[in-house]
């Protein structure tokens, strides 16, 4: 599993480990509506998956904003922004910074994603940062964990391979 600190303390990540050739694990998440959405809601498109512990904290809000302005650049790509903040909150939180271009999608019922990603911290019950690029034959065309969970992501990285993905 991937080495993975938050606030500089060793976290235990749950789940399987995602590696670039990884045939993307299905999950069910919630919408801000309450409807379940899954990695099927999105076949045949290229998805960006942008995973944050909370949207609410700095990083998770600047890593949130930097996708959302980058959706346009993007071409055909679907950004999709995963915590375990309610539904409720990502909505508000959506609507007060104006955030219109990602999906923001809860994973707080049954840490379905987090469980599936490799991404759920057994101490906090909440998901590790990092990033996916899910191409459109559902098949893992990039990773980061990020190691410390209070950093940013490599966002040049992240957009490229997006861009790269069919």
């Amino acid at each position: 599993m991937a080495s993975v600190t938050f606030k500089n303390n060793p976290v235990t990540l749950l789940g399987n480990e995602i590696k670039v050739g990884d045939k993307a694990p299905h999950f069910k998440v919630l919408a801000n509506d309450l409807s379940v959405v899954t990695l099927d809601d999105t076949k045949g498109q290229v998805r960006l998956i942008s995973v944050v512990p909370s949207l609410d904290t700095g990083v998770c809000d600047a890593q949130t904003r930097r996708f959302n302005e980058e959706v346009n650049n993007l071409g055909n790509v679907k950004v999709l922004t995963i915590s375990v903040d309610l539904p409720f909150a990502q909505k508000r939180w959506c609507g007060a910074n104006g955030i219109e271009n990602v999906q923001t999608l809860s994973d707080h019922r049954e840490i379905s994603f987090g469980e599936a990603y490799g991404v759920h911290m057994k101490e906090l019950r909440l998901l590790a940062r990092a990033v996916f690029v899910v191409d459109s034959n559902d098949t893992v065309t990039y990773v980061e964990y990020v190691s410390e969970g209070t950093n940013h992501p490599n966002y040049e990285a992240a957009i490229e391979a997006a861009k790269a993905a069919k």
